[in-house]
């Protein structure tokens, strides 16, 4: 098996992740193609192979990756299309499959689809290529453009949305099969598509390392909610901005004692300058390990205003045994009953409602929290991931008889 990943699959990088470690795990011969960007990340591929993996690397160029971009605007793709391309690890690909034919490739991402495309054109022998799209980028940029509090969230999504559309329609029709997280990005990849890839989308949820975010025996800080995730993302930026200019002072006139953590890597500067403002908030950043804020916190809150995927954020905090109050977009990809294993509202009032009724009641905090750990346990464990995109391999590979 081929696996091609645009960017080294650390841990943050978490489908690919535990996509690699579980397939080895379970018998799989595995090759990754990759670039990787820092000493870090190169450790990272030696610790691949040292439970298996045979890897191929190449140091990833920002001067190259701008080359590519310039090349992608040039030719009317999507910037993502290219900004990962590099010709030496493409031809390294084409060398290795001639010498010994990989059944399969599993190609993440839409930054990684031009390897597939190159596959296409160039190996020789038919290889069958399941594209992990993730995500429907294209939908996302739909929504960013319209709704995103980033600047550079509206700039992108308007100058992309267009080649993106008719970039993710020409791999959905090139490639044996296709994955992505969600029923809502399976459904916006089908609209770019003619009906007879229907058969072709798959929905294929996260999984959870319920090794790495489990719970953590302990008292929780009073009236603390926590939001984590990439604070450089333009989803997660508007997402904060608007819960601490709606949702925060509706909480605040209640609980004037409450404290707001942001935890996640590169907070923007509109992250930060709201930590600058109210002594309430603090913008902690990056950690190394998240569970000990997941733990000390109360609630933690996904008030997603637009998004794309499944959001791992929501099943952490769930596998950390933490109460969630969402908003309907940030749990839409789950089978999670509201009310029961998640608390959701799609206002202001209704969103700092919830989240005060679970600091005003514990009896509430553990049954919310004790459900939503269990949804995690029953539906969303790597191995049965790992399990189900075993068949779409084989139906691939059947695929291209």
């Amino acid at each position: 098996m081929l696996f091609i990943s645009p960017y080294t699959p650390v841990a943050i990088r978490t489908r690919p992740h535990h996509f690699l470690r579980t397939l080895v795990a379970r018998g799989h011969d595995l090759t990754l193609a990759t670039l990787y960007e820092n000493g870090s990340e190169q450790a990272y591929l030696g610790e691949l192979e040292s439970a298996g993996v045979r890897v191929v690397a190449r140091p990833a160029s920002r001067w190259r990756a701008l080359r590519q971009v310039a090349a992608a605007l040039a030719a009317g793709v999507p910037m993502q299309a290219r900004y990962n391309w590099d010709g030496s690890l493409a031809a390294e690909i084409a060398r290795l499959h001639a010498e010994h034919p990989f059944q399969v490739a599993h190609i993440e991402h839409l930054r990684g689809a031009v390897y597939g495309v190159h596959i296409g054109k160039h190996v020789r022998t038919r290889l069958p290529v399941v594209w992990d799209s993730v995500d429907s980028i294209s939908h996302l940029f739909s929504q960013s453009a319209r709704q995103s509090e980033s600047r550079f969230g509206r700039f992108a999504g308007r100058l992309e949305l267009r080649r993106t559309r008719r970039y993710e329609a020409e791999m959905v029709r090139r490639f044996n099969r296709i994955l992505v997280t969600s029923a809502q990005d399976r459904q916006a990849l089908l609209e770019l598509s003619d009906p007879a890839a229907e058969s072709k989308i798959a929905v294929l949820p996260n999984g959870v390392d319920t090794e790495r975010f489990f719970p953590i025996d302990g008292p929780s800080q009073p009236d603390t909610i926590i939001f984590t995730g990439k604070m450089s993302y333009h989803a997660n930026i508007t997402a904060v901005v608007r819960f601490v200019r709606e949702v925060l002072p509706l909480i605040q006139a209640h609980k004037p004692e409450m404290r707001f953590e942001i935890v996640g890597k590169d907070p923007a500067r509109q992250i930060r300058k709201l930590g600058e403002a109210d002594e309430r908030i603090h913008v902690v950043g990056t950690v190394p390990d998240l569970r000990p804020y997941l733990a000390a916190a109360a609630v933690s809150v996904a008030p997603i205003a637009y998004g794309a995927g499944i959001q791992n954020k929501v099943l952490e905090a769930m596998a950390c045994r933490v109460p969630v109050v969402a908003s309907p977009q940030a749990v839409q990809a789950l089978d999670a009953v509201p009310g029961r294993d998640v608390l959701v509202a799609d206002d202001a009032e209704a969103f700092a409602g919830e989240i005060l009724r679970l600091l005003g009641d514990e009896a509430l905090r553990l049954r919310i929290a004790a459900a939503g750990y269990q949804y995690v346990l029953e539906n969303h464990r790597w191995e049965e991931a790992a399990s189900r995109l075993e068949d779409v391999y084989d139906e691939a590979i059947r695929s291209a008889l």
